[in-house]
C-alpha cells in the first residue's frame, strides 16, 4: 500500500487485511463479510429483461429506461430495481426503489407502481 510521505497507512483489522499475515490472500473472515448476499430476479412483476418502464423522480426529462433486474439483499432485505438508460444515447445503470417504477403509460401519483400492482399491461 502506497502512502503519501508524513502519513500514517490506513490501520485495519488483522483479519481485514489482505491475507492475515499471508501476501496477496484474504482470509475467510474477510471475504464472508465483504460479499453481500445478493439475490438477482431477472423477472419481477411481470417485467423482463430490456422492458420498457417510466422511472418516477429521475430530475431527467425524456429519459427512457428499461427493466434490467429486480435485486433483494439477503442479509438487510433491501430490495431495488436496476434498470438502463437515460437521455437520448445514455445506456447508464442506475438502481431505484421498486416504488418508482411505472409502466410506461402509466400517470405517476394517479396510477399505482408497479411494486403496487404487478403484473398490470406495460403497453
Amino acid at each position: 500500500m502506497r502512502t503519501r510521505p508524513g502519513s500514517s497507512p490506513a490501520v485495519h483489522p488483522p483479519w481485514l487485511r489482505p491475507g492475515g499475515g499471508r501476501k496477496g490472500a484474504w482470509s475467510a473472515r474477510a471475504l464472508r463479510s465483504a460479499v453481500a448476499d445478493l439475490r438477482r430476479a431477472t423477472r419481477w412483476a411481470g417485467l423482463a429483461p430490456g422492458d420498457p418502464v417510466q422511472v418516477d423522480g429521475t430530475r431527467l426529462r425524456g429519459a427512457r429506461w428499461e427493466f434490467v433486474a429486480h435485486v433483494t439483499n439477503g442479509d438487510t432485505g433491501e430490495t431495488w430495481v436496476e434498470v438502463v438508460g437515460g437521455r437520448a444515447g445514455d445506456r447508464a445503470v442506475r438502481s431505484f426503489r421498486p416504488d418508482q417504477l411505472y409502466a410506461p403509460s402509466a400517470r405517476p401519483g394517479f396510477d399505482p407502481s408497479l411494486a403496487d400492482a404487478p403484473g398490470l399491461p406495460l403497453g
